[in-house]
């Protein structure tokens, strides 16, 4: 058995009803990691150009990485790529929990999802063999209720479960696969991709625990991050979770707020991570949070997910499901003007009940209730319900709505963008998307580098896809150890800040294909550099890698992902940001009157293109690049491709 890894690799083919198992050289992990970068070799390889997203060749690959199911924080995770129904580029969405790790167990590093099954079904994963198993009787059920069904119907309590719910199964096109009912691969509709080939979950039980090459080093590293926690801020990072991060932003006027026409919310602190811990956490009555309100992921440390209930009254909601990040806070709170704790709580435990991403979600209510402000919508549109900024009662409304698409729902689950086409009447002027993907709750006119990652990223506007800009400043030390010693002053989008953008971006994503956590190992605050992420690596695998080579698989990922555009015809044009960030200056706070110079902005995208080695007329890859990263065969095996890269 090799260290880390299993070597095994299942492919389902849901059409066929027909399972195959793939045991891939070593070569083959140390190139791609795992992950993103491990899908997307068999996204390229197998699904065809210009395939409908909804259709039964579009490949869905769940990966992990080589480090998954080691006793380490931060590294059970599980990546999903295919074409995003939402965007019509690729899609790529991650979460952790338990069920990465105990995926591992089963007996696999991923799964390879083909064709459509003719009736519901889920994948059984169970000690180092596969079936397809009917799920007719858990079609149009909450993922609370398929899991409980399941674990029940396999009399085990261990299981784990991934899985769609009924946003999934109704095609609504940011919907997210669900684990745990609370932790979302939340991005990109990578759950209405499930949901088009009738698969409802895969479920996951084994012990085969991965083989670790240096067992001694490893404990080392193991103990560093325990005995870090506190230098490092990992424990108040635990403590508070994401939703800390809200009255910061705040304080340097970075916090979106109606529908990011500001970066000020008046009622902040309603939403903070200090009040959602001593005022909504499971336990708080008893002063008891960090027993009852504070979750993880498979042997993980820090112990950032938040677990919130709500015993009565309007929203009412299970601890099962969860509680809110940072993300969902301002896309539920600031962005629609709302304070209302429990109303975000309730709202965020839906998504996780119907499997649906709350960042686009938030956003495409938030954009409807600017819509609603000027005049664009009206009650007429949305069956008389009042979508006025600051209504919890219309937001948590208009989320059930969406999710069974029902109503004006029906629209809103096309995400805002499709639902401005279907519009019209100029809503499309008040849209917040990149590549149709709604904004996460980061501003690129605070954060300038932001603006060009949020515009090139391939998957649309991504908030963890480069680390962010006052990063450079504040970790120079980390910095140095990837290549960056030339920390730029505020609000800088000038060459050294691409340069930033793209380094911080590869090693953003390697994690991503190593399948690890982003708040535990990265370039700045997390609690592991990324000298030590080249450490836990080579102790897992007993490779050698360093730092370079690191980089240089996120890159081949980066630039895959970007193959794979190109390869659908979409290029530069794609590369933007939403009219009102050039156009209308925000109001109030400390960033008042800031917007993004375009011609300054049009500069720095040329620079981060040529940074990136790609044309700077089209935005493809270069072919010189792709040979570079030893990626010349998806060029060679792709026509449409070959015609764009030069």
């Amino acid at each position: 058995m090799p260290y880390g890894y299993t070597g095994k690799i299942l492919h389902a083919n849901l059409t066929k009803g027909e399972l195959s198992i793939e045991e891939p050289e070593e070569k083959f992990y140390r190139t791609y990691m795992g992950g993103s970068a491990m899908g997307m070799h068999y996204v390229l390889k197998e699904t065809p150009a210009g395939v409908d997203p909804f259709s039964p060749d579009n490949v869905l690959a769940l990966c992990t990485g080589v480090v998954t199911g080691t006793p380490i924080s931060g590294q059970s995770r599980l990546t999903s790529v295919a074409k995003s129904p939402l965007t019509g580029c690729i899609g790529d969405a991650q979460g952790g929990g338990f069920f990465p790790a105990e995926m591992k167990f089963s007996g696999f590093d991923a799964v390879i999802v083909k064709g459509k099954s003719p009736n519901p079904v889920f994948l059984w994963l169970h000690h180092g063999e596969a079936e397809i198993c009917d799920a007719s009787h858990l079609w149009g059920l909450t993922t609370g209720e398929a899991e409980d069904i399941l674990k029940e119907e396999l009399s085990d309590k261990r299981i784990e479960v991934l899985q769609i719910g009924p946003a999934g199964e109704n095609l609504v096109r940011y919907a997210a696969i669900i684990s745990m009912s609370n932790r979302a691969n939340g991005r990109t509709g990578m759950g209405a991709v499930m949901g088009s080939k009738n698969l409802k979950a895969v479920v996951v039980r084994g012990k085969q625990k991965p083989m670790i090459a240096n067992p001694e080093r490893f404990k080392e590293l193991q103990k560093w991050g325990s005995a870090n926690l506190e230098e490092t801020g990992m424990d108040d990072f635990g403590k508070y979770g994401t939703p800390d991060v809200c009255s910061p932003q705040n304080r340097k006027g970075g916090l979106p707020t109606y529908n990011f026409n500001s970066g000020t919310f008046e009622k902040h602190e309603q939403i903070n991570g200090k009040t959602l811990y001593d005022e909504h956490l499971r336990g708080h009555e008893r002063n008891e949070q960090n027993r009852f309100g504070r979750d993880t992921c498979f042997s993980c440390t820090v112990k950032c997910k938040r677990v919130s209930q709500i015993d009565s009254g309007p929203f009412k909601t299970e601890a099962k499901y969860g509680g809110p990040e940072y993300e969902t806070l301002a896309t539920f709170g600031s962005y629609c003007g709302i304070s209302n704790m429990d109303a975000i709580i309730h709202a965020n435990a839906l998504c996780n009940m119907y499997g649906m991403d709350t960042i686009s979600c938030g956003a495409t209510i938030s954009w409807a209730m600017e819509c609603w402000s000027d005049g664009k919508i009206t009650a007429e549109d949305t069956g008389g319900i009042v979508l006025e900024y600051g209504s919890a009662e219309a937001m948590v409304k208009m989320t059930k709505l969406i999710a069974k698409k029902e109503g004006f729902g029906k629209i809103l689950a096309e995400g805002s963008q499709k639902a401005s086409e279907i519009i019209g009447r100029g809503t499309e002027d008040y849209l917040i998307t990149s590549k149709g993907q709604e904004a996460p709750a980061h501003m690129p006119q605070v954060k300038r580098s932001l603006s060009v990652i949020y515009a090139a990223n391939p998957f649309g506007a991504d908030h963890e896809s480069s680390e962010h800009d006052p990063a450079y400043k504040a970790y120079p030390d980390r910095m140095e150890k990837i290549g960056l010693t030339n920390p730029q002053e505020k609000l800088a989008l000038n060459e050294e800040m691409m340069r930033f953008a793209m380094v911080t971006q590869h090693l953003s994503s390697a994690v991503d294909s190593l399948s690890v956590c982003a708040f535990v190992f990265g370039a700045s605050f997390q609690l592991y550099g990324a000298d030590k992420l080249v450490e836990v690596l080579n102790a897992v695998t007993g490779w050698d890698v360093d730092i370079k080579e690191i980089l240089e698989v996120g890159e081949r990922r980066l630039n895959m992902l970007r193959a794979f555009n190109s390869r659908e015809g979409i290029g530069k044009e794609s590369d933007t940001l939403p009219k009102k960030m050039f156009n209308r200056p925000l109001e109030g706070g400390r960033s008042d009157g800031y917007v993004i110079d375009k011609n300054q902005w049009k500069k720095a995208l040329e620079d981060y293109y040529r940074l990136c080695d790609w044309d700077v007329e089209t935005g493809h890859p270069s072919l010189k690049k792709m040979q570079s990263l030893g990626l010349g065969w998806i060029v060679a095996e792709n026509k449409e491709l070959s015609q764009s890269i030069t």
